[in-house]
């Protein structure tokens, strides 16, 4: 009975110690301020290249004046919708109506004198042919055979030359006639008046450089021309996706495909500047040109991935795309390596080393060790 006691004893004061120990474990630890965690979640990360741009009309054109002089009538107005080929604006034709006359009382002239000349030729043939009967019947003089064949054959060179001018002014009347119908001015394409430049009234020069009377553009589809600099420009691709929001409607993404980057860069106050070019369609006409735009290029995308603030997490030196942070365990927060795929400037892609649900302590003291509960065993 006094060993049976003897261990009761021993069992008691036991669990009293390991209860005492346990009490003043707890109560060291509910002294220790708790720490704040983020628990990982699904979510989506977007990548994307920002740049500003301007958007433009994809098909547009500057309608000049091929001829000089006053410019008489502008049919059209601006935001007016033309078709191909409407007359939109006429200079007046007076000059040029002068000169395509003129061509014609001189192509006129020539032709009516080649006439004159050929009847005189006929009849210089006529009197040739009677002097070499002659000739030959030695009827008549050397002189007066040699006298006729050169009279023949001058009417002949005469008229060469009458048909030579003849080919020239026909071709002055050409090009007359031509400068005359320049006088109206056609659409060379349908599309909307964005833009009317000359006045009416105004005089036109064409002499040292076309002048552009005005502008039509197809509103249908515009171009978004954005300048990203050469530390982004590598990072874009023919064909990658791409939006843009405008100041007048910010929360409207529209969307298209990079269709091309300029080879020669723009430099703005010593920074280097690429144009990159998409297209969207405008079929409300609603985005005009010259309008600015916010544009993304979007390098990668993911969607119902793990994810985490960037911020909870530390690069791993010389290993890209290796990061570390703390995760809370049994015994406290234990620092775990992860790989991250897609990331911007607040979120980060899990590829690895985390799952749904996993905590992540943000503010955590020092991780608690595991020989605690022993030292405190021994007190």
């Amino acid at each position: 009975m006094g060993s049976r006691s003897k261990w009761t004893a021993f069992g008691v004061a036991t669990v009293a110690m390991l209860g005492c120990a346990w009490w003043l474990f707890a109560a060291r630890a509910d002294t220790r301020p708790p720490y704040r965690t983020h628990t990982v979640a699904l979510g989506s990360v977007e990548s994307t290249v920002s740049a500003v741009g301007t958007l433009q009309p994809l098909n547009y054109v500057d309608v000049g004046t091929q001829v000089s002089g006053q410019l008489k009538k502008i049919l059209v107005d601006n935001g007016e919708k033309v078709k191909e080929g409407q007359l939109i604006a006429q200079i007046d034709p007076t000059v040029y109506e002068a000169r395509v006359a003129a061509s014609e009382a001189q192509l006129l002239n020539f032709r009516a004198q080649i006439m004159d000349k050929q009847v005189q030729l006929d009849l210089a043939r006529i009197q040739f042919e009677r002097q070499r009967r002659l000739m030959v019947d030695r009827a008549t003089s050397q002189e007066a055979f040699e006298i006729a064949d050169a009279q023949r054959k001058s009417l002949g060179a005469q008229i060469a030359v009458l048909e030579a001018q003849v080919k020239q002014t026909e071709s002055t009347l050409k090009a007359d006639r031509a400068n005359l119908s320049y006088t109206n001015i056609y659409a060379p394409m349908a599309g909307t008046v964005v833009e009317i430049i000359a006045r009416q009234g105004g005089t036109l020069n064409a002499n040292q450089q076309a002048p552009i009377v005005l502008k039509i553009a197809d509103l249908d589809t515009m171009t978004v021309k954005s300048q990203v600099s050469e530390a982004d420009v590598q990072k874009l691709a023919i064909h990658m996706p791409a939006y843009f929001t405008t100041l007048g409607q910010p929360d409207r993404k529209r969307t298209g495909k990079l269709r091309q980057v300029l080879p020669t860069p723009e430099v703005v106050n010593n920074v280097v500047l690429y144009s990159a070019l998409f297209d969207v369609e405008n079929p409300t006409h609603d985005l005009l040109p010259q309008m600015s735009a916010q544009v993304f290029f979007v390098v990668g995308q993911v969607r119902d991935v793990p994810v985490v603030p960037m911020s909870l997490l530390k690069p791993v030196p010389r290993m890209v795309g290796r990061y570390t942070t703390r995760v809370v365990g049994i015994d406290g927060p234990v620092e775990r390596q992860i790989d991250v795929g897609v990331t911007d400037r607040v979120t980060a892609e899990i590829k690895s080393g985390l799952a749904v649900g996993d905590e992540i302590a943000i503010d955590a003291p020092p991780a608690r060790s595991t020989n605690s509960l022993l030292r405190l065993l021994r007190l």
